[in-house]
C-alpha cells in the first residue's frame, strides 16, 4: 500500500471517528427539546455528554489537519468550493461551546431555557454543515480542470449537499437516543428509547441512500457488501431496543455509521473531489497529495 493511500485511510478513519463520537452529542444536544421537557431531564441529558463533547471535537481538527498537511490539493478544492458550510459548522461550534459554559453561570428559568436553545441550535447547524460539505464532497462538486468552483458561492450547495446533512443529522438524532437510553435512567431513558425504536428505520434512510449512490458510481463488490452490512445493522438496532438491548443497539448502530463510510471512502477511492461538471476534472490522491518525501516525513512527525 503506497503512502497516498495510507494517509487517504488515514482521513477516511478521522472522519468516521469523528461523526461516530461527535454524533451523539450532536444527537443529544439537538434533543433536548424533545425529550428535555423538565428542567431535571434536560440536566441530565446535558451530563451525559458533559464530560465528552469537547474532547469529541479534536477529532473534527485532525481530520481537517491530516487533509492539509497530506492532500493539499485536496484542500484547496474542497474549502472554498464549500466555504458557506464550513463557516457554518465554525459558528454552530462556536456559540455551542460558548452555551455549554455560560448555561451554568447563573441559575434561572429563563437563563438555563436561552442557552439551552442555544446548544441545541449550534449541534443542529454544526451537523447539518458538517454533512453538507462531506455530502457535497463525496458525491460531485462543480469544479473545472483546475480545482475550482464553477458558479458563485451557493454552487456548491446542491442536492448532494442536501442528502449528506440530512443524513448526518438524522444519524445523529437516532445516536443520541440510544447513547441517552445507554447512559440514563428514568424518564429519559424511557423517552430516548421510545424515540430511537420509532425512527431508527426512517433516520438510516438518508445514509444508506448516500453511501448507495457512491456505491452505485464507483463501488465494488467488498464496498457493496460492506453496505450490506450497514443495512443489516439497522434491522438489529431496530429489534434490540425493542427488547431493552440499548448497549447492543448502540454497536449495532455504531455499525450502521462504520459500514456505510467505508463503503463512501471505499468506492469513492482514489477520488477526493469528482467533479459534476466533467469526469476529467475529477480531484484524485494522486493529483492532490504532497511529494512521497513529505507523506513520509507527516507520517513521522
Amino acid at each position: 500500500m503506497d503512502l497516498q493511500t495510507v494517509w487517504f485511510v488515514a482521513v477516511a478513519v478521522l472522519w468516521t471517528g469523528f461523526l461516530l463520537l461527535e454524533g451523539f452529542d450532536f444527537g443529544v444536544a439537538a434533543l433536548l427539546p424533545v425529550l428535555g421537557r423538565k428542567p431535571a431531564d434536560r440536566h441530565l441529558m446535558l451530563r451525559s455528554i458533559g464530560p465528552l463533547w469537547d474532547g469529541n471535537e479534536v477529532w473534527l481538527i485532525t481530520a481537517a489537519g491530516a487533509v492539509f498537511a497530506a492532500f493539499p490539493g485536496w484542500y484547496a478544492t474542497w474549502l472554498p468550493a464549500l466555504y458557506l458550510p464550513f463557516v457554518l459548522v465554525l459558528f454552530g461550534l462556536i456559540i455551542r461551546a460558548v452555551a455549554f459554559e455560560w448555561r451554568h453561570s447563573h441559575h434561572t428559568a429563563q437563563w438555563d431555557t436561552t442557552w439551552t436553545h442555544v446548544i441545541t441550535g449550534g449541534s443542529l447547524i454544526a451537523a447539518l454543515g458538517i454533512g453538507a460539505a462531506l455530502g457535497a464532497t463525496t458525491l460531485g462538486l462543480p469544479v473545472d480542470a483546475d480545482g475550482n468552483r464553477v458558479g458563485g458561492a451557493f454552487a456548491g450547495v446542491g442536492w448532494p449537499a442536501v442528502l449528506g446533512a440530512v443524513a448526518v443529522l438524522s444519524f445523529s438524532l437516532v445516536h443520541g437516543a440510544v447513547f441517552l437510553a445507554l447512559k440514563t435512567d428514568g424518564p429519559v431513558r424511557l423517552a430516548a428509547r421510545r424515540f430511537a425504536r420509532r425512527w431508527s428505520p426512517v433516520a438510516a434512510v438518508p445514509l444508506l441512500v448516500w453511501a448507495g449512490l457512491v456505491q452505485l458510481r464507483d463501488g465494488t463488490t467488498a464496498t457493496a457488501v460492506l453496505w450490506l452490512v450497514a443495512a443489516l445493522a439497522v434491522l438489529v438496532t431496530w429489534t434490540r431496543v425493542r427488547v431493552d438491548r440499548e448497549g447492543q443497539a448502540f454497536t449495532a448502530w455504531a455499525v450502521v455509521l462504520l459500514g456505510s463510510a467505508a463503503t463512501i471512502f471505499g468506492s469513492a477511492y482514489p477520488v477526493v473531489v469528482p467533479s459534476t461538471i466533467d469526469p476529467a476534472f475529477d480531484v484524485t490522491i494522486s493529483d492532490a497529495s504532497v511529494s512521497d518525501y513529505t507523506l513520509m516525513k507527516t507520517s513521522s512527525a
